[in-house]
């Protein structure tokens, strides 16, 4: 069982910046993937951003430019730096492992809560 703890989250005018952080309970250098979702109240749960050990992917191209993810083997942790954030930004943030490239998100922290106000 991994454990996934997120942190960062807050308050923030439009146009700030927030940095998220997810810390999980192993080596994280075996995943093949980690990601970052989120959440607004009423709406799906979406992918932000995801990376392997090669590349990462943004899948909202409404962040594309703003946000940047980013891990760090040796610390077991993975980053969301978010830059120019808009009020549409608001939502919980969700990280989770992909075990390999077949497989679902399997591993989930329990969110942080992002609130950017107009």
């Amino acid at each position: 069982q991994v454990q996934l703890v997120e942190s960062g989250g807050g308050l923030v005018q439009t146009g700030g910046s927030l940095r998220l952080s997810c810390a999980a309970s192993t080596n994280i250098a075996t995943f093949y993937s980690l990601g970052w979702f989120r959440q607004a109240p009423g709406q799906q749960r979406e992918l932000v951003a995801s990376a392997t050990s090669r590349s990462t992917t943004y899948d909202l191209d409404s962040v594309k430019g703003r946000f940047t993810i980013s891990r760090n083997n040796a610390e077991n942790t993975v980053f969301l730096q978010m830059d120019s954030l808009k009020p549409e930004d608001t939502a919980v943030y969700y990280c989770a492992i992909k075990l390999s490239p077949f497989d679902i998100w399997k591993y989930w922290g329990q969110g942080t809560q992002v609130t950017v106000s107009s």
